[in-house]
């Protein structure tokens, strides 16, 4: 005969589906006080908000093509629409340019920082919790990661490719952004496996996976969120400095490469600041918002370190 459900049942024998504990309740309470009297993550969150809006809304502001050659080079910005940035040395909209290099900014960030997160949440957590010869494989292969040149390895890949697009660059960060984050992530796995509820898990017949999807994850949900923030920011920064040596994307737009660009093209040495300035204060704004949100939500999440 099959059981029916127990809402009395412990939370070890499978509660995924139950609403929203008083517990819960207090505890998201909780967090948006503090949140909201933190002016590091308010002020963090703001900046970042403005600039994923004008990602997302500034290609429909200006249509320009930020590639497309005009016949005003050079030209220093105004408040006409449409030359709220000025031109770039062959006439190119330099709105248009950051607006667009904000987009793939960000979707670096989104796709390389998710995956490199990913990777690190599955190799920490499974070397963590099993331990043994799984855990000396995986860290075996994490230190292999570790000293990697990724930078000889992208100038190797990159002399087979004709074509680099913004998904390939996402990717390759992804694919080599995580080894710091699995072994934090399984330094955590490795205190946390020998709790009393993990325990209680065990007896309750759920199997590895579950335990760590049900029981390790969620008690490390804020440190695997601030995980991820860091190599959101730790990825737009890479894929900038890339850009800025010209093994960026070859076609499409990015800050980093609207600072290869002025350089390459003497920006600086023909007065033309308006064309480096805009992209150097997005890439600083942020990752600089997403690490002082960092420091923010650690503050928060972290009682010793709040502002009473």
């Amino acid at each position: 005969m099959t059981a029916e459900f127990d809402p009395t049942m412990s939370p070890a024998a499978g509660d995924a589906e139950k609403a929203p504990t008083p517990k819960a309740k207090r505890a998201r309470g909780e967090f948006l006080f503090f949140a909201l009297r933190s002016k590091k993550f308010v002020v963090s969150v703001s900046i970042l908000l403005f600039l994923i809006l004008l990602a997302i809304f500034g290609p429909m502001i200006d249509t320009n093509d930020p590639l497309a050659l005009g016949d005003l080079p050079m030209r220093q910005p105004t408040l006409d629409p449409g030359n709220w940035f000025g031109t770039t040395y062959f006439g190119e909209d330099v709105f248009a340019q950051f607006v667009n290099g904000l987009r793939a900014s960000f979707f670096v960030g989104l796709l390389g920082g998710g995956l490199g997160a990913l990777i690190g949440m599955m190799v920490g957590f499974v070397a963590g919790y099993r331990g043994g010869w799984i855990d000396e494989v995986l860290n075996m292969v994490t230190n292999v990661f570790l000293v990697i040149p990724t930078l000889a390895v992208l100038l190797v890949i990159t002399s087979y490719l004709q074509a680099r697009g913004v998904m390939f660059e996402a990717i390759f960060i992804g694919a080599t952004s995580w080894p710091w984050a699995a072994r934090a992530i399984r330094a955590q796995t490795f205190s946390l496996r020998s709790r009393d509820f993990i325990d209680l898990a065990k007896l309750s017949g759920r199997s590895g996976p579950k335990v760590i999807v049900f029981e390790i994850a969620p008690n490390m949900s804020s440190y695997l969120f601030l995980t991820y923030i860091l190599l959101f920011g730790g990825a737009i920064l890479i894929a900038a400095s890339l850009d800025f040596i010209g093994l960026g994307p070859t076609g499409g737009m990015s800050l980093g490469l609207m600072m290869y660009n002025a350089v390459t093209w003497a920006a600086l040495q023909l007065g033309v600041w308006w064309w480096f300035i805009p992209p150097g204060i997005g890439i600083i704004a942020a990752v600089g918002s997403l690490y002082v949100m960092n420091v923010g939500l650690d503050e928060i999440f972290n009682p010793k370190l709040r502002d009473i």
